[in-house]
């Protein structure tokens, strides 16, 4: 960054103490202390905001705005939900962003008649005829995201963060991964560029619109043409599916086949990271390809566990061997993963242990209805064996393991599914086998908070470039605050990732009333007493110097007391 930019305060209270009770300080300021704050501070700590803004692929020769700030800005936006560039200043002022990077970014001015507050920006350059609200003007920042190459947008999420990620040592050493694809629905108009629309029944699942006719009319009535885009998207976990980070995505258009778009992103990942740090990859059966499987497994150690479709003929040729080898199925009983938030019934007050009681018995009630025990939809036990050596599928050239999942229901029938997998098994390995794969299963849910919870579909433009800037910064923020909630000072937060985004903000917003005292570049937090008592206990030579630049700081510079020209 130039000398120019503003460069975050770092927290340093007993420093700056030391100097205020000498009578030094350069601004106080009086704030509610969010952890937005505190995650601006992580990541500018942790050295993201500069790198991220020294290979983001700005379109502009000339930076009248720092690519720095025009990421934090971004940052800042997705953390409150809010996606149109013109409510952008009113988010800076009501959010944490500005009290991190100091007064010189923006200050608060008290009109001595009226009292009214007025946040008071200098800019990024010297062409400001006006007094500023917010330290650029949001349609600077929607220009700059509509300028900005889509290729190299989508490059630069896919090869320089990952790295960056990387260099932080944000990926273990079980390298799990799992591939992607999701339907990005958008309001039926033409004018969202490279969009398609297309056939879905009422699970928003595709639907061929020549099979219409061969589906009973109460199905095909549920069919209905939709707009869409496709997000197709490489993800990383950890074996305990308590957080997730996208580290590749391409939006393409919604009729466009994943599979193909998603080995793309394994081989740019893998250039970009090197080979060995994608050690487990977990797909569903939209990316088989024996080809790209054995390559992977080949070239880069990739260790892939897929399921089969039904009318493939390694199905049905497993199925055979199956019925001809003496194979031993053992029951396979799933682990309960504990719930996010613990029972607090018996602590709570009468009146809601009494409605939780009340719905306790509606549940049962309820489930007083469910299927007799005899009938066909209830599951008795589940059972797994497993087979290696398998070479059926002939457009794979490596071998295979052979993963026999049975289901036996009450009244006696049988559903068998298989899993591939291209790393050998033990005896006691199906399994395992199969709780891995739960690793890609339970990992939907997090797809349903990105879409739901971070509006991530909710766009106020149609162009292609402001779709897909949406997109990636929703992205990069909801992997930014993972890592950020995973920190070394945030170990009772560990458990947020995996709630949706307003039940987040609800634990991060507000924590405290704080008075910030800044110096140098340097900033301490106090609250209310603990600075009343410092005031109170100062030496007379230290009140008397900070009387003297606090009149001066309350002292109203004319040119604030302007008109605000709105951002």
């Amino acid at each position: 960054m130039s000398d120019r930019n503003i460069h975050c305060h770092e927290e340093n209270k007993e420093y700056v103490l030391e100097l205020f009770r000498a009578g030094e300080f350069d601004y106080i300021d009086a704030a509610n202390e969010v952890v937005e704050g505190d995650f601006f501070r992580f990541i500018d700590a942790k050295g993201y905001l500069e790198s991220f803004a020294a290979s983001y692929p700005t379109p502009r020769v000339k930076e009248e705005v720092p690519t720095w700030f025009y990421l934090a800005g971004n940052f800042s936006m997705r953390l409150h939900g809010v996606h149109a560039f013109h409510a952008f200043p009113y988010v800076i002022r009501c959010g944490g962003m500005l009290n991190v990077f100091g007064e010189k970014l923006a200050r608060k001015t008290v009109h001595p008649e009226t009292g009214d507050v007025t946040l008071v920006c200098e800019g990024f350059n010297e062409k400001n005829d006006y007094v500023r609200q917010a330290p650029c003007d949001q349609d600077t920042l929607r220009k700059l995201a509509k300028d900005t190459d889509s290729e190299k947008l989508t490059r630069w999420f896919n090869h320089d963060v990952p790295r960056e990620f990387k260099k932080h040592h944000v990926f273990d050493d079980d390298g799990y991964f799992i591939g992607d694809a999701s339907f990005i629905f958008v309001p039926d108009n033409p004018n969202y560029e490279d969009s398609a629309r297309m056939l879905f029944d009422e699970h928003d699942h595709p639907v061929d619109p020549e099979k219409l006719g061969g589906m009973s009319k109460a199905a095909a009535a549920r069919c209905q043409w939709r707009r869409c885009y496709k997000l197709v998207s490489l993800l990383y976990t950890d074996a305990q599916r308590t957080f997730s980070l996208r580290v590749a995505a391409r939006l393409v258009s919604g009729n466009k086949h994943e599979c193909p778009i998603f080995y793309e992103l394994v081989d740019q990942f893998v250039a970009s990271v090197g080979v060995g740090v994608i050690k487990r990859l977990l797909l569903d059966r939209g990316f088989l390809d024996g080809e790209r499987i054995s390559f992977c497994k080949r070239k880069y150690g990739i260790d892939i566990l897929i399921p089969v479709r039904k009318n493939m003929d390694i199905y049905h040729d497993a199925l055979g061997m199956l019925k001809s080898m003496q194979l031993e199925f053992r029951e396979h009983k799933p682990a309960v993963r504990e719930p996010v938030d613990a029972p607090r019934l018996p602590e709570a007050p009468v009146r809601v242990r009494k409605r939780e009681l009340s719905r306790q018995k509606t549940i049962a009630a309820k489930k007083a209805e469910a299927p007799s025990p005899g009938s066909k939809d209830v599951l008795v036990r589940t059972e797994v064996a497993g087979m290696n050596d398998f070479t059926s599928w002939s457009s794979c050239s490596v071998p295979l393991s052979v993963i026999y999942n049975r289901e036996v229901y009450a009244d006696g029938h049988e559903q068998v599914w298989l899993l591939l997998d291209t790393r050998r098994i033990t005896k006691n390995d199906p399994g395992t086998r199969r709780e891995e794969y739960r690793v890609r299963t339970e990992i939907e849910e997090g797809h349903r908070q990105l879409k739901c919870f971070w509006d991530l579909s909710r766009f106020t433009s149609r162009a292609f470039s402001l779709v897909l800037n949406q997109i990636v910064f929703v992205l990069l923020t909801f992997n930014l605050l993972q890592l950020f909630l995973r920190s070394a000072g945030n170990e009772k937060k560990k458990e947020l990732p995996r709630r949706s985004r307003p039940r987040q903000m609800d634990r991060l917003l507000v924590t405290a009333s704080v008075i910030i005292i800044y110096c140098g570049n340097y900033f301490a937090t106090l609250d209310p007493l603990e600075y009343t008592e410092i005031l109170l206990t100062l030496s007379e030579n230290a009140r008397q110097k900070i009387l003297a630049k606090t009149q001066r700081l309350r002292r109203v510079d004319p040119r604030e007391m302007l008109p605000v020209r709105s951002p």
